[in-house]
């Protein structure tokens, strides 16, 4: 039953039939997308027979705006970093780091490009489409109370429309590194916008959360972004633009983002098992 090759697509739910499938003996790879939580499950499922997994977790990715950044190249990655699906991408550019001498000019032009999104439905074309579902469009907005409760400062959005739907604003909330906001992952239209002075203290705070999937770099001086994407903690880092790359490049995480790689020859890599065949060989003389 070694080569036995089954496809196919079973409903039910993750509790009951994933952790059936994930234990199952004739499961030899486990490759998810989704949650912390539900990824932490099925590692360990996958524990009891040490199946092969690559997870693709959550993020609390970081861009990194330097003093020399191009505005309208950065509003335009902003766009569709963080309000693209409603922000919920695992790979959203939910924390903006603006370098001191630019951070009054990008804080204004971030909220203006945020209250000047149209919200509807998709197939109106609309800029900001609704989440999900209720229960998520909540948990967003309950995030948004409690970084208010911290002591952020909500500079626009924050809350829900009146019109029918899961809607919530575009939101944009200036905050410290270590609030609730700029360390728990949203996965809605909401990004947290802080200073920096020193390059030294971007690069901390955006390796300062327990993810690491992807992060980016712009400006204009290409020495200062290749020195500082390389000091980035994550799988994969993105310089002048958000999602630059294609389906030729490894995507994956580091720390609770996950471990492995999809896309690319490193995504086919993980469903190798490499072995060592060793032959004695009888020299006779």
């Amino acid at each position: 039953m070694s080569n036995l090759n089954l496809g196919g697509i079973i409903c039910g739910k993750g509790s009951e039939v994933g952790s059936h499938l994930v234990k199952h003996q004739y499961t030899s790879q486990i490759v998810f997308t989704g949650s912390v939580p539900t990824g932490q499950r099925i590692l360990r499922d996958a524990a009891e027979r040490a199946t092969p997994s690559v997870m693709e977790l959550g993020g609390k990715s970081a861009a990194i705006a330097l003093a020399d950044v191009d505005l309208d190249q950065l509003l335009s990655s902003v766009k569709v970093g963080i309000f693209y699906n409603s922000g919920q991408v695992c790979s959203a550019m939910s924390r903006l780091l603006v370098h001191r001498s630019r951070y009054e000019e990008v804080k204004t032009a971030v909220v203006a490009l945020a209250e000047s999104l149209s919200v509807g439905i998709g197939e109106n074309n609309a800029e900001l489409t609704p989440v999900i579902s209720r229960d998520q469009q909540q948990q967003i907005l309950a995030m948004i109370a409690k970084a208010r409760e911290e002591g952020a400062n909500i500079l626009t959005g924050g809350n829900a429309p009146d019109s029918a739907g899961y809607f919530v604003l575009p939101t944009i909330i200036e905050a410290t590194p270590q609030m609730s906001i700029a360390q728990q992952e949203v996965f809605g239209p909401v990004m947290a916008i802080m200073p920096y002075e020193t390059e030294d203290e971007a690069v901390a705070m955006a390796n300062g959360t327990d993810f690491g999937l992807v992060a980016g770099v712009f400006g204009q001086n290409i020495n200062q972004t290749l020195r500082v994407a390389n000091r980035l903690i994550a799988g994969q880092v993105f310089i002048n633009e958000w999602f630059a790359g294609g389906i030729e490049t490894p995507f994956g995480g580091v720390g609770l983002s996950g471990f492995g790689r999809e896309k690319g020859q490193e995504a086919i890599f993980s469903y190798v098992q490499t072995r060592n065949i060793g032959i004695r060989l009888q020299h006779n003389v």
